[in-house]
């Protein structure tokens, strides 16, 4: 049996329908809605001491999205655990970054190791995001 895959407008008209839940923890990878693993507290801690750090460095020279999408054309909208990407007038309001406003992307990984390394970091080379 094949699993069903999901557009990014299949899977935005879900959300919209109130398939899912505020406190639902998920992503479209390759068009499947992947429950994204539980962080812990070193998973928090490291996140909010390197964003901070981020911040310094990176100041207004670009924009520091922290577990937001970014859209990965036709099947793909990961929230990666932070990004930096071009700065935009708009802040992104009206769409997603897409891998070419892409300047690095972080994943931290306390139980999501393996996953962070074979799956979003094969996605993320296939779109042409360099630096992960």
């Amino acid at each position: 049996m094949q699993a069903k895959r999901f557009t990014l407008a299949e899977y935005h008209q879900l959300a919209e329908l109130g398939f899912f839940h505020e406190d639902d923890r998920v992503e479209l990878i390759r068009g499947e809605i992947i429950q994204i693993a539980a962080k812990g507290k070193p998973h928090s801690v490291c996140n909010t001491r390197l964003f901070r750090e981020l911040f310094k460095l990176v100041g207004e020279r670009a924009t520091l999205r922290r577990q937001e999408p970014m859209v990965i054309p036709n099947d793909g909208e990961p929230e990666p655990d932070i990004a930096i990407v071009q700065n935009r007038s708009d802040y992104y309001f009206s769409e997603h970054p897409i891998p070419a406003n892409v300047l690095l992307v972080i994943e931290v990984a306390d139980y999501s190791l393996n996953y962070d390394q074979k799956t979003k970091l094969a996605l993320y080379a296939e779109a042409g995001i360099s630096n992960y």
